[in-house]
C-alpha cells in the first residue's frame, strides 16, 4: 500500500484505508474520500498541499492528512 502523498501528478489510485483519530476519519469520509473511492492526483508539489479530484470535486489536503490515507494503484491517467 502507498500513502496518498506518494502518488505522482496525473495518476489515479483507489483509497483502501483511512487511518487516524475518529474526528479526522469523520471529516475525510464526509467530503467523500472513503475506502473504494477513486482519486486522481492533480497537483503534487513538494511542501505544498496535494490537490486531488474525486467524485466530481477538487479537494486540497495537507501532507499530514495524506500520510493517513492509504491507496492502491498509481496508474497514469
Amino acid at each position: 500500500m502507498k500513502k496518498l502523498s506518494e502518488l505522482k501528478k496525473d495518476t489515479k489510485g483507489v483509497i483502501t484505508a483511512v487511518n487516524g483519530d475518529p474526528r479526522f476519519i469523520s471529516r475525510i469520509t464526509s467530503i467523500g474520500l472513503t475506502p473504494g473511492c477513486q482519486v486522481t492526483v492533480i497537483k503534487n508539489e513538494k511542501n505544498r498541499p496535494l490537490l486531488v479530484y474525486s467524485r466530481d470535486t477538487m479537494i486540497a489536503l495537507n501532507r499530514s492528512e495524506c500520510a493517513l490515507i492509504e491507496v492502491e494503484g498509481g496508474a497514469a491517467v
